[in-house]
């Protein structure tokens, strides 16, 4: 999933108090679990299409957490790094074009208030507030000209947050099977796999809703539906794999 669907999510004015406190990393805490929970899931569900045994399994599901989730985790601190380099290098533009360009850049800042409704005295009168101050005037080239603002998560952060949350959503799915190794469990692993998994994808689409602000139980059927799909087709390709190749 593409980082930068990720990275826009804002919670300004949410009824959930909590969550506006980490609103800027609750999407990718979100998105890093959807990825996580799936694909770790699409790899049981293909082994036990397979008929593999535990150790391979956890072998399987393992390597693919942490492979997954670090690469996951970099896509998510480089298009945040990008991100944040872009917007400083248009800021840097509209300085050099604010410093050796004044009279086409106050007029540029007269037609955006134009635009909106602004006329006569009242027109000049704000144009002569924003470019009286540098800064506040390339702030409002970069809002209102660019359609730019400024990215203040960290990479590094992002980076930690995906690759956290796609290690514990991810691990879900394979803990039974790790269980099943330990301790010999006498039950139908992949169906309490599925169970498990099934109650991961609820809670994952309940906190996407929250992110979103769109409707709880469309969120979790969204999710269940797009999940068990992944889970279906893996467990088939696995099982008729198994067949051609065992």
């Amino acid at each position: 999933m593409a980082a930068s669907q990720r990275h826009e999510t804002r919670l300004h004015g949410s009824k959930y108090p909590l969550i506006n406190r980490f609103q800027e990393y609750l999407g990718e805490f979100v998105y890093g679990g959807i990825d996580g929970s799936v694909t770790t899931f699409a790899v049981v569900a293909g082994s036990a299409g397979a008929g593999l045994d535990s150790a391979v399994v956890i072998i399987l599901g393992f390597a693919n957490l942490i492979a997954d989730g670090f690469a996951m985790s970099v896509g998510s601190y480089l298009s945040t790094k990008s991100e944040q380099e872009n917007y400083e290098k248009h800021k840097a533009v509209e300085y050099w074009e604010v410093d050796n360009l004044p009279a086409k850049e106050r007029e540029e800042v007269r037609e955006i208030y134009a635009a909106k409704g602004f006329e006569g005295e009242l027109l000049e009168k704000v144009v002569d507030k924003i470019t009286e101050d540098r800064d506040r005037w390339v702030d409002v080239m970069m809002k209102e000209e660019l359609e730019m603002s400024e990215e203040n998560k960290s990479p590094l952060a992002m980076g930690g947050v995906t690759f956290l949350s796609f290690l514990i959503f991810g691990f879900i799915p394979l803990l039974v099977y790790v269980l099943d190794y330990s301790f010999d469990l006498t039950a139908n692993l992949f169906l309490i796999s599925s169970v498990l998994t099934g109650l991961v994808f609820g809670l994952i689409g309940s906190l996407k809703a929250i992110v979103n602000q769109t409707k709880i139980g469309r969120s979790i059927l969204e999710t269940l539906f797009l999940g068990g799909a992944a889970a279906a087709l893996a467990y088939f390709v696995g099982d008729i794999l198994e067949g051609l190749f065992v």
